[in-house]
């Protein structure tokens, strides 16, 4: 859908379809119910149809794939695309045949890097494609936890996963979260609940995560709440300490790309991610990255 967002920790959103069922205490306040319902594009509820997007939405991650090297140029890293952010990419209500369309399409755009995050890590494991493996290097797989509770339902699920980089959204922030010992996540999205109603988000529930990542896992803090119900989202506008917004670095790496793209032009096709991984492998084993 979008190839600018105001979502702060990715590039682009792109909506396959749209749709969900809320699960948790943290969809109460869902910002895609509010604007699905406002604009007409679908309705909530296990019962109710996904609407998929059209042919031409779905063409635009193949123009930001073509389009990878004026923007690795001009940001110096690779496009985050943040995918479904109206919806949930293992949604059981959603016909296999579209994930199917979406996996495919998803492996078609090797040089963007894929954010998917659900609210049902226990569905990944099924729904991921037949090529998944180790995972494809340029996807993630996130999961949303709204504090300790769910952090202690979702994420361990999510670390059994095979992925590239692995992550956890802390938003809406709705109760304290401590990261135990173990494994950690890649990354942590912190953020407040937004919208009408939101309901605070101690910042000191903020310095704790922080602290438990330290040194673990990178942190994005999104935005914090005010007392009025209000959130702020400009970071010079935080205490000093809240500052902080770090990503990953990402599984792919600009000469990584150049190797791939030597390769299938070499090769006349588009590589599979079996061949990419083994390619990459074979290079540094050679001494070439």
């Amino acid at each position: 859908m979008a190839e600018r967002t105001a979502i702060e920790w990715c590039d682009s959103t792109h909506n396959f379809w749209i749709g969900c069922t809320n699960v948790s205490e943290g969809c109460r306040r869902c910002y895609a119910e509010r604007l699905a319902t406002k604009y007409g594009w679908a309705k909530w509820g296990p019962h109710e149809e996904r609407r998929r997007t059209s042919a031409e939405n779905w063409r635009k991650p193949l123009r930001w794939n073509a389009d990878t090297r004026r923007f690795q140029r001009v940001h110096g890293r690779r496009q985050r695309v943040f995918a479904n952010s109206l919806s949930d990419v293992f949604d059981n209500a959603v016909p296999p045949a579209w994930r199917a369309d979406l996996w495919a399409l998803i492996r078609a755009t090797p040089d963007l890097d894929w954010l998917l995050l659900s609210k049902r890590p226990q569905n990944m494991a099924k729904m991921l494609p037949p090529d998944w493996r180790a995972g494809w290097p340029h996807v993630w797989l996130g999961t949303t936890t709204e504090d300790e509770a769910n952090y202690r339902l979702r994420w361990p699920v999510l670390a059994c996963v095979p992925a590239a980089r692995r992550f956890i959204s802390y938003e809406p922030a709705l109760g304290p979260l401590r990261i135990a010992a173990g494994p950690c996540p890649d990354w942590i999205i912190i953020g407040a609940e937004s919208g009408p109603g939101a309901r605070f988000a101690n910042p000191q529930w903020v310095r704790d995560v922080l602290a438990d990542a330290k040194g673990r896992a990178a942190c994005f803090v999104k935005q914090l709440s005010t007392p009025g119900g209000g959130v702020v989202k400009d970071i010079a506008r935080f205490p000093p300490d809240l500052r902080v917004r770090r990503f990953p670095p990402s599984a792919l790496r600009a000469d990584e790309l150049d190797l791939i793209s030597d390769l299938e032009r070499l090769d006349g096709r588009k590589l599979t991610p079996e061949q990419i991984n083994l390619s990459l492998d074979q290079a540094r084993e050679i001494g070439e990255l």
